[in-house]
């Protein structure tokens, strides 16, 4: 068949290739770049700001310091069951208080913080649960909300908290506040039973107050809603006990019409967002009512206490028109106040970028806080796993950037109050290892969130190495004397030292470790903030390298972390060759320098980094680069975003700010990336399917040069599937057709796969040779793709060694591949939304017996059967060996978006293809 004609080469920075090796691939680029505009005015550099230098230390104020006894009990009395005070236990309150914050801000101060982030603070609900001591607990944690105006008196007052305020400021620290807006105590009851299972729209709508069904989604976002009625319009009758009648900050809370009144939530599908989490009352926030109240609530906050940030409980189970509403709002508001940094992250519990960062594209919020980051780091760190993972993680970190945020921005993390310390994990995942490395594995999981992207975030004690026996509870230990047995149990990281002593050492060896990493990111700003590039990452347990460059002073740091317990070396791209390199930080050589090739040979010694600074800056581009779009496809994992790249030619630092346009429209901004591959996922919610959108690229070079592409467009929606695609190429006879080069051979026809948008054909046993093929649809030539995508393109070559092959094509790249399986893993499991239906203990197991897969031999495809799982809405990915190391989500992605499953109820059967990492239910 034809191929084909060859395009001129260019070398280019180019797309992450998670190998052994350099992280960069050669591409091609035509010939068409937009040609040399030495000032071009949309060239912009890649977003900063203020919080993209913070280093917070958060801090649970009931379990930090006991700075007065005399509001121990909140003014209560002695009854634990009415006060909630009990220091023996871990569920109540344990004394401490913001007074005992401000007796030891020199100690915070002394890790480098310059953010101190405190847990809710608002009066709660003293004690919630079942009535008894054994099965009841205490607001400590402050998520239990009656008050939002007022200070919990178990913590202090108002007036206390304004003084730790202006204590903080005094020492150029900022302060930020847990919020919630999803939900408050548990107040109301409802008429018709308790405990309440959700009950859905569809099977009870709202009514409005005249008996009329109506759908909230038709006035969510608006300054409309209906009258509702508590005896009429919702599925359950909300009744609210006489003594708690007017419990509630501001007024307006204790209206129960004002709250969703289904049931309780199962933390999946609808009832994710309109459900009770575990009776809590949920509010009713596509009400405009709900959202200028919350608004209101929260600017006081600001105006009279000189709050300088929020983090926002339970994001991702409250409407996007609240957030799209509420953040700019409060930002604007603050900035007339005078607070030009101000700064919010929400809680959005989930690990898929394709979910998080549309908090903060579509939502317009400014950060959400980095779990995905968190699980990386674990696996890195803690569990040894491959460090083409943590490529893979950050590789996808384009997902975050828009017209006004990055990911630069995210507060990133290692453990905190809900899920556990990063000092537990790691014992958990090493037991039997000695202290001594697992205080190493633990100063690598600091080093790696110091170092890379992102605002690091330290949970109180995690300095003094607590660890505790999971999350929730047993991870809010105090850091005074405890009486709670389960915390003087436990065995503490690098020191001696129990919880039965105050836990304050400023010479533990983490205390120390986190200091010198705070001190060296302040000394050398580009490891905070600076563009980090992807350069090299071994395929296996050992070394993981990035640069770090700040746009202004053009100076290459190189990051070397070794999560192998053998020293490792290797050698790691870097911008420019014959450039030396002086040690900054890490136990290696103190100078190096770069060879003819433009790599640094680097060694590590084992769980541990280096870090080095070139001696020079970058030598300034004498033009700019050719820039050239690709096609702009539909978003694997989110059909709301279109995936727009540039390829640029050269490897030097490059900035290159992607815009769009739709029909008749100006070209506006969407986002400037700062590390190849160069993309921006395009948030296109608000444009009609089907709409033409343009795009064009305009690249900024290190010199101040500028370069525009050629636009090129992209269509809104997901694209109309074709009826048929076939594998045609030199391998159709071996497959059974009667030709090669057969487009219409039924032998190697693909299957459609639409949890996954991808076409697929598995071949069991390929015989070895050189193979070529290309992708034609609808069983003629008259449409078809070869190497790139490109309609009508050269042919795609396989040079196959014998054995399974699995053919992929994405209509929305007309992009086909082939891949092949490796060593088989020893297991493979479905964790997910349904593992509790399984059986398991409970929800996103990957070592749970019941979600394992086994191995068929006569495929090679790994298989489950659940002979009757319950109707409902799921979701799952595919793990590796038992752990979270090494996972795979939508698309095959390493690490990628959790797979639905929309299910009827009954027999279902997971399949997983070790080729394409694809897992498939049905």
């Amino acid at each position: 068949m034809p191929c084909g004609s060859p395009h001129r080469a260019l070398r280019r920075t180019a797309a992450v290739v998670l190998a052994t090796s350099v992280l960069t691939a050669s591409a091609v680029l035509p010939a068409s770049a937009g040609p040399a505009n030495t000032k071009n005015p949309a060239a912009q550099h890649s977003v900063r700001g203020g919080v993209s230098k913070q280093n917070f230390y958060f801090v649970m104020a009931d379990r930090f310091g006991n700075g007065s006894t005399a509001n121990d009990d909140g003014g209560l009395g002695s009854d634990p069951m009415v006060s909630g005070y009990d220091p023996t236990r871990k569920g109540f309150y344990n004394g401490g208080d913001l007074k005992g914050l401000q007796d030891r801000l020199d100690y915070i101060q002394g890790l480098g913080t310059n953010a101190l982030w405190l847990t809710p603070s608002f009066k709660n609900k003293a004690v919630q649960g079942g009535g008894q001591l054994d099965n009841s607990s205490a607001g400590y944690h402050g998520y239990w909300v009656t008050d939002f105006t007022q200070i919990d008196p178990h913590l202090g007052t108002n007036a206390e908290l304004k003084t730790l305020i202006d204590a903080a400021h005094a020492r150029g620290m900022k302060v930020y506040f847990d919020i919630i807006s999803n939900h408050t105590a548990d107040v109301i009851q409802y008429k018709e039973t308790s405990p309440a299972p959700y009950i859905s729209k569809a099977t009870e709508p709202y009514r409005t107050a005249t008996g009329e069904v109506f759908d909230d989604q038709d006035y969510a976002g608006t300054q409309d809603f209906p009258a509702l009625d508590a005896g009429t319009s919702f599925p359950y009758t909300p009744v609210v006990p006489a003594p708690e009648r007017d419990v509630k900050v501001p007024e307006w809370l204790n209206d129960p019409t004002l709250y969703h009144n289904r049931g309780n939530t199962t933390f999946a599908g609808e009832d994710s967002t309109y459900g009770d989490f575990f009776g809590l009352d949920d509010l009713f926030t596509e009400n405009p009512r709900v959202v200028d109240g919350m608004v209101d609530i929260y600017k006081m906050w600001i105006r009279d206490f000189g709050i300088d940030g929020f983090r926002i409980d339970t994001m991702k189970h409250v409407n996007d028109e609240f957030w799209q509403q509420f953040g700019p709002r409060v930002l604007s508001y603050a900035k007339e106040q005078g607070k030009d940094e101000f700064f919010m992250f929400g809680e959005v519990f989930d690990t898929s970028k394709s979910v998080t960062s549309k908090y903060t594209t579509k939502n317009r919020m400014q950060a959400v806080l980095d779990f995905g980051f968190q699980g990386a780091a674990r696996s890195f760190a803690s569990q040894g796993s491959k460090a083409t993972g943590l490529a893979g993680f950050f590789a996808g970190d384009d997902w975050y950037t828009d017209a006004d945020s990055n990911v630069y921005q995210l507060p990133t993390f290692l453990g905190n109050h809900d899920m556990g310390r990063i000092g537990t994990f790691i014992a958990q995942d090493n037991a039997g290892a000695p202290d001594a490395e697992l205080l190493e594995r633990d100063e690598l999981a600091h080093e790696l969130m110091y170092f890379s992207r992102g605002n690091p975030v330290v949970y109180y004690g995690d300095e003094q190495g607590f660890t505790g026996a999971g999350g929730d509870q047993d991870s809010r230990q105090s850091m005074f004397v405890s009486q709670v047995q389960e915390y003087l149990d436990d065995d503490l990281l690098g020191t001696a030292s129990t919880h039965a002593s105050d836990n304050f050492d400023a010479q533990h060896p983490l205390y120390r470790k986190i200091s010198e990493l705070a001190a060296l990111t302040s000394e050398h700003p580009a490891l905070r903030d600076g563009a980090q590039q992807n350069r090299y990452a071994a395929d296996g347990a050992g070394i993981y390298a990035f640069s770090r460059i700040d746009a202004k002073d053009q100076r290459e740091y190189l990051v070397a972390l070794n999560n192998s317990e053998t020293a490792q070396t290797a050698a790691i791209p870097t911008y420019e060759a014959k450039q030396p390199f002086e040690l900054v930080y890490g136990n290696a050589a103190a100078e190096a320098k770069s060879d003819a090739q433009a790599k640094l040979t680097v060694t590590v010694p084992p769980l541990s980094a280096v870090v080095y600074q070139a001696s020079g800056r970058l030598a300034k581009s004498e033009a700019a680069p050719a820039v050239v779009l690709r096609k702009p496809v539909t978003a694997a994992g989110d059909a709301t975003r279109l995936k727009v790249t540039a390829d640029v030619d050269g490897n030097s630092f490059h900035e290159v700010t992607f815009q769009a346009r739709t029909p008749g429209g100006g070209w506006q901004a969407i986002g400037t990336d700062d590390n190849a591959p160069y993309q921006v996922f395009h948030d296109v919610s608000a444009v009609e399917a089907g709409t033409a959108v343009e795009y064009r690229a305009v690249v900024l070079d290190n010199a101040g040069h500028t370069s525009a592409s050629e636009p090129r467009s992209g269509v809104v929606g997901e694209p109309t599937q074709p009826e048929t695609v076939t594998v045609a190429g030199s391998l159709n006879t071996e497959l059974g057709c009667t030709e090669d080069w057969q487009p219409s051979c039924g032998q190697a026809s693909m299957s459609y796969e639409p949890a996954h948008r991808l076409w697929q054909l598995t071949v069991p046993n390929l015989p070895a040779g050189h193979h070529e093929f290309k992708a034609a649809l609808n069983g003629s030539w008259d449409e078809n793709y070869g190497a790139g995508g490109e309609p009508n393109g050269a042919n795609v070559v396989l040079d196959h060694s014998g054995g399974a092959v699995t053919f992929l094509y994405d209509h929305a790249s007309n992009v086909i591949s082939a891949v092949t399986a490796g060593q088989q893993p020893a297991a493979v499991s479905a964790p997910g939304s349904l593992n509790s239906e399984l059986g398991c203990a409970g929800d996103w197991m990957p070592d749970c017996s019941q979600a394992q897969l086994a191995l068929d031999p006569l495929d090679g495809i790994w298989k489950l059967t659940v002979a009757n799982l319950p109707a409902g809405s799921y979701e799952f990915k595919a793990a590796i060996n038992g752990s979270w190391a090494e996972n795979y989500g939508l698309g095959g992605a390493a690490n990628g978006s959790n797979i639905t499953l929309n299910h009827n109820g009954g027999p279902v059967t997971f399949r997983y293809n070790p080729a394409s990492h694809l897992i498939t239910a049905g």
